[in-house]
């Protein structure tokens, strides 16, 4: 075997996309939070940082989403910046500067439900740098 050949296959990734359905009510979000919960419970490791949710919207962008006790943490990349604004209407939040947007946790229901018409996938995520912190943070509600 030939060390860092390009033929070498790439491991498979740890997560894969999932479809994402539209959710519409509050008690859509809340049962899709306490199942994602769920899942990352039994899939990331206590050792992991970075961990989260990366939203794939269907106009393009992903959105990197990380819950701690009392706030959310946002990362948008360039591509998904169109979606300041509904992020703003859906949280009453102010635009930051740079790309890490910091809610109070009780606006996670009403940021699910304003960008859940716009997301294609979703997908766990691990060892993201959230805002160039290396931060060990829960998805909790």
């Amino acid at each position: 075997m030939i060390p860092d050949s390009p033929l070498q296959a790439e491991p498979p990734p740890r997560f894969r996309p999932r479809p994402w359905t539209a959710l519409e009510t509050s008690q859509d979000v809340e049962i899709w939070i306490d199942e994602h919960n769920r899942s990352m419970m039994e899939n990331i490791g206590p050792q992991e940082t970075g961990y989260g949710v990366c939203f794939t919207l269907a106009e393009g962008g992903n959105v990197f989403m990380q819950t701690t006790g009392d706030a959310v943490i946002l990362d948008v990349d360039a591509e998904a910046q169109w979606i300041a604004p509904l992020i703003m209407a859906a949280t009453q939040a102010q635009e930051p500067q740079g790309q890490i947007w910091v809610l109070p946790d009780d606006k996670l229901v009403q940021l699910i439900i304003g960008l859940s018409s716009l997301i294609a996938s979703t997908t766990l995520i691990s060892g993201h740098n959230f805002g160039g912190r290396s931060r060990k943070l829960g998805y909790s509600r």
